[in-house]
């Protein structure tokens, strides 16, 4: 068949968010489908959050804070968004 062009493949992450982040995604958590092949600066792209990375913003996949958020994840990763802790 002419037609066997192979499907992207899908993936689903869990996003949650926490702080005001939530407020403004209007969820704490969420389940997202994903390419395979995506990372999570393609997830924070997506949800219009990659410039609040330069001001503090940090990714936390799988519960490890100094993961590479260049690295493409998995089926069923969970990538945590948080703010910065504003103190005062």
């Amino acid at each position: 068949m002419e037609n066997d062009v192979p499907q992207p493949r899908a993936i689903k992450v869990k996003m949650l968010m926490f702080g005001p982040l939530a407020e403004r995604m209007g969820s704490r958590e969420m389940t997202v489908s994903l390419l395979h092949g995506s990372t999570a600066n393609d997830l924070a792209e997506r949800f219009e959050l990659s410039e609040m990375l330069s001001s503090g913003l940090r990714i936390a996949i799988d519960g490890k804070m100094d993961a590479d958020s260049d690295e493409p994840l998995n089926d069923g990763t969970e990538v945590a968004f948080l703010p910065p802790v504003s103190g005062g």
